[in-house]
């Protein structure tokens, strides 16, 4: 930072003006300092920009959970240069990702936005997506720091966790992003932990910045921080959005007074220049670094993060197919990504029904809808709309002020709209119209989804009237309460369509809005629904059956209720099951669901939440093309009772992670339960065979072994298998988990090739936190195979203390704040 002035020349009023956001993205420019504008972006399943707009696209990329499942970190680093690349077309110099809070309970309402339920698959993959992300000069920001594992009350509830818990499960993810990522910024909690929100904890100064050496500055999320000179001494360097805040004035103020020292303010400012110059938003600006393009990468990834569950009999991949019976509307309205500020608009979208069709343009293909799942409005097809100002597709929209006089307009091509932090100031009313032509006569139910008061008319008559409140940063904004109405439409016949929307009660700051109307899908007779399609079924060389979630069940903002599928999709696979034999269903959901039919079909694959090339890469996989290369990230239990860790319900504003170190499999092992599929599990298109285990006899504590796995690929195909390492300590002084996993390898083989994984097992996995790292002494069995509760191999390796050495001492790094 040579070149530019340092914190110190600035004047006090220019320092503090910097550590809040210029705009609900961008942070504020000093051209005193060299320093320019950065935008940050949120993702982290693409890169959305500034605006959340159909007019500019991004890339849509599989989940979290999708990517978890490939348990390869070569593959997160692609994942992540590809976005980064997205990043810079869009000027984006921050993207607000990973998400690394852990899979603690699977009603999370953003279990598909975060990596895994264990912490070590979650850390390394972590690490991974920062590498590939800042080798191409955009910054990741892993979030949220930290026990952000659940969305009830999550701006307000305090988790309390130990500090063996916190330590050795979930700071280490965001451990190894800042030690082996190298991560150059970091997004503090709403949550507080320990009787703290995370804006004011101290745990923002140790570990991550005495103990791991972080560098950069800690940004809030959106709106968390609420105090000012708690949060300003606790290490919080950066509040967004902006430009108002809890800091500024009151901020300079406290400085004045002596109650914050101005070294303080300095360090705040020298982290964000750091931050700037590894953006270049420093200095002279020079050439950006190059990042891939996406090619084919979006079919590709999806692929790769597909589960097969089971395959009976080897149903897939298929061969010859003459005649399939698809159903399930999850085949038509596809759910390429979860809710909430994950969400980007993609260019097109693949549906199921569609890549199967294309990929099998001479079979016979019929489709049901089977059971209906939608709890919303279905935005009206933009061939439909004209905008009754342009005479273009679309529909028009209007910020009016308090006197009724337009603030702002603009030409939209969606009945889905969400202003993320961009609605004009001094707009009270948002009024949106259209022209639509109806493509069926009859009693149409229309559905209108937003917080307050909204009103949808048709040719002037007021068709649904709403007021509802909703958390405008919760689920009010990104799964908003839906009111529907009917009216009676004729196909072909123009109708005015004009939603009048009421702004004057937002109470929150982030001048969000999110606005959908459109169609409510109604089943007159479900009986008769799900028998067309059993009809189909029945006389169908093969049946698909493609169930999943909604946009209501997960999101961020809320956590789920339920794990059983909405609606009543569980009847329609059990009904089709009943009469082709040869039934697969594919499981459209970011995060578990229960599948009660799952011992009466074929074959299950998962595709998660796969991005918008998912009903291609799902041909891909059902017909061989591409092998399903996913294993579960995380639990998938048969019945919710079984659960061990499933409440996230905070009792008194308190959430108690009461079960410590065992979540995930650790629980489930611990509980001495069967789950329906073990953390690992997964299936591919060939056969293996586990051969050997190689370790050696002893390692020194505080270093590191690599474990030799020799395996054979017996199947007629290449495939690909992840090799997974756990270990376990029966007879120890330590409340230790029943197996943990301890390292893993992707690794991929010919037909008939015999070859050897090396595992690295790091020091860590050997020891436990006690006041610091501590290493007990003695044996430690070694278990290796495809998942928590199919490890074929064992061994043993003995844990000897090192001579004049300290167990393990936690590091001091002279860094920080």
């Amino acid at each position: 930072m040579g070149r530019t002035i340092l914190p110190e020349r600035l004047a006090l009023d220019q320092k503090i003006r910097l550590l809040t956001g210029a705009s609900f993205w961008r942070t504020q420019a000093e051209p005193a300092a060299g320093l320019r504008s950065m935008l940050m972006s949120d993702g982290p399943s693409g890169a959305r920009g500034e605006y959340l707009d159909e007019r500019d696209p991004s890339l849509n990329l599989p989940s979290a959970t999708a990517l978890a499942a490939t348990w390869d970190v070569a593959f997160a680093e692609r994942y992540a240069a590809v976005l980064a690349g997205e990043a810079r077309r869009k000027g984006v110099h921050g993207l607000l990702g990973p998400t690394i809070n852990l899979h603690r309970s699977p009603l999370g309402g953003r279990h598909f936005e975060c990596f895994a339920e264990d912490p070590l698959l979650s850390g390394a993959l972590a690490a991974a997506f920062v590498r590939g992300l800042q080798r191409h000069g955009v910054a990741a920001v892993p979030k949220h720091y930290v026990a952000n594992d659940s969305e009830n009350d999550r701006h307000t509830v305090d988790v309390r966790a130990d500090e063996r818990t916190l330590r050795e499960v979930y700071l280490l993810p965001f451990e190894m992003a800042v030690v082996e990522g190298g991560a150059w910024a970091i997004m503090s909690a709403y949550n507080g932990v320990n009787g703290n929100p995370m804006t004011e904890n101290s745990l923002l100064r140790s570990p991550l910045a005495d103990e791991w050496g972080f560098e950069g500055p800690v940004i809030s999320d959106w709106t968390a921080v609420r105090s000012t000179e708690a949060s300003a001494l606790a290490g919080q360097d950066l509040v967004m959005p902006g430009p108002d805040g809890p800091w500024g004035e009151a901020l300079a103020e406290a400085v004045r007074a002596g109650r914050v020292p101005e070294s303080v303010i300095d360090e705040k400012v020298r982290r964000i220049l750091w931050l700037a110059e590894k953006v270049g938003a420093l200095g002279e600006e020079g050439a950006s670094p190059t990042a891939p393009p996406p090619g084919t990468f979006a079919r590709e990834a999806a692929a790769e993060g597909m589960v097969l569950l089971r395959n009976e009999r080897d149903e897939l991949p298929w061969g010859s197919v003459g005649s399939i019976a698809v159903s399930g509307q999850a085949a038509t309205v596809a759910r390429t990504q979860g809710g909430g500020s994950a969400r980007v608009i993609p260019p097109a979208v693949v549906t199921a029904l569609r890549g199967v069709r294309e990929a099998l343009p001479g079979a016979g293909i019929r489709y049901d809808t089977g059971a209906v799942i939608t709890d919303g409005p279905q935005p009206l097809p933009l061939n439909r709309l004209v905008n009754p100002v342009t005479g273009e597709p679309g529909v028009r929209t209007r910020f009016l002020d308090a006197a009724g006089d337009e603030v702002a307009t603009d030409d939209r091509f969606s009945t889905d709209l969400l202003f993320f932090g961009t609605s004009p100031a001094g707009a009270v009313t948002l009024e949106v119209t259209t022209r639509y032509r109806p493509e069926t006569t009859g009693p149409t139910r229309l559905s209108v989804a937003a917080a307050g008061r909204t009103t949808l008319s048709v040719d002037g008559v007021a068709a649904v009237t709403a007021d509802l409140t909703g958390d405008m940063l919760g689920a009010g904004l990104f799964a908003p309460p839906a009111t529907s109405g009917d009216a009676e439409l004729t196909a072909g016949k123009e109708v005015e369509l004009r939603v009048v929307h009421d702004l004057a009660a937002r109470t929150t700051r982030s001048g969000s809005i999110s606005l959908a109307f459109g169609i409510e899908p109604v089943v007159d007779d479900p009986d008769a629904e799900i028998a067309r399609a059993v009809e189909s079924a029945r006389t169908a060389q093969v049946a698909l059956v493609v169930v999943g979630t909604t946009g209501r069940v997960e999101t961020e903002g809320v956590d789920r209720t339920s794990l059983a599928l909405p609606g009543r999709q569980d009847d329609l696979v059990r009904a089709v099951a009943a009469v082709n034999p040869r039934t697969v269903v594919v499981v459209n959901s970011g995060a578990p669901v229960l599948m009660p039919w799952r011992d009466e079909v074929a074959a299950v694959l998962l595709t998660w939440f796969p991005g918008q090339e998912f009903g291609h890469a799902l041909a891909d996989v059902l017909l061989g093309a591409a092998e399903p290369g996913g294993r579960l990230p995380t639990t998938w239990p048969a019945i919710e009772a079984d659960v061990p860790v499933l409440s996230t319900e905070p009792v008194d504003g308190v959430l108690d992670y009461a079960e410590g170190v065992h979540i995930g499999y650790r629980a489930w092992l611990r509980a001495g339960r069967e789950p329906g599929y073990a953390f690992g599990h997964g299936l591919g298109y060939t056969s293996w065979r586990f051969d050997e285990l190689d370790l050696p006899e002893s390692v020194p504590a505080g270093e590191e072994l690599t474990i030799a796995v020799r395996l054979t690929n017996t199947g007629a195909r290449a495939g690909k298998q992840i090799v997974q390492v756990y270990l376990s300590r029966p007879e120890s002084e330590v409340d230790r988990p029943v197996r943990w996993l301890a390292g893993f390898a992707a690794v991929r083989a010919e037909p008939g090739e015999a070859m050897e994984a090396r595992v690295r097992v790091g020091a860590r996995a050997l020891s436990h936190w006690d006041g610091g790292w501590r290493a007990e002494p003695g044996a430690f069995q070694v278990h290796a195979g495809t998942s928590s509760d199919d490890t074929p191999l064992s061994g043993k390796v003995e844990l000897v203390p090192q001579r004049g050495r300290a167990p393990l001492p936690t590091p001091r790094i002279p860094k920080g704040r």
